[in-house]
């Protein structure tokens, strides 16, 4: 089962991320840099777009902070004893069946959209 988050990224929450990079990332003049790159904005038709929620998808950060986001992620497949791979906001997790692979997603789903809440 291949699964890609990106849209899971667009909705990041701010100080849910950089919560969890508080856990990791000690320096707070590093935090800070970090914030104000989320919050820089984006131009689109030449005109600017605030960034309240998100992560900047393509930027040099954006793997770094979607690994660090879904460390907790990590945790919980092999806590379920899932065998899986991933990178940022791309993994596969190896399923014997359809059927299983069906569950496996609902179950992921509600845990991803839990996590995204804060949760």
């Amino acid at each position: 089962m291949d699964v890609d988050l990106s849209k899971f990224f667009d909705r990041v929450n701010h100080d849910l991320l950089m919560t969890h990079l508080g856990r990791k990332v000690k320096d707070k003049r590093l935090l800070k840099l970090i914030k104000l790159y989320l919050r820089a904005g984006v131009i689109d038709n030449q005109l600017y777009n605030e960034s309240r929620e998100g992560v900047p998808q393509g930027g040099p950060l954006s793997p770094l902070l979607a690994n660090i986001m879904l460390d907790p992620l990590d945790k919980e497949l092999e806590k379920r004893g899932h065998r899986f791979s991933r990178y940022a906001d791309d993994f596969t997790i190896v399923i014997k069946s359809q059927r299983a692979g069906q569950r496996v997603l609902r179950s992921i789903s509600r845990y991803l959209e839990n996590l995204e809440a804060g949760g």
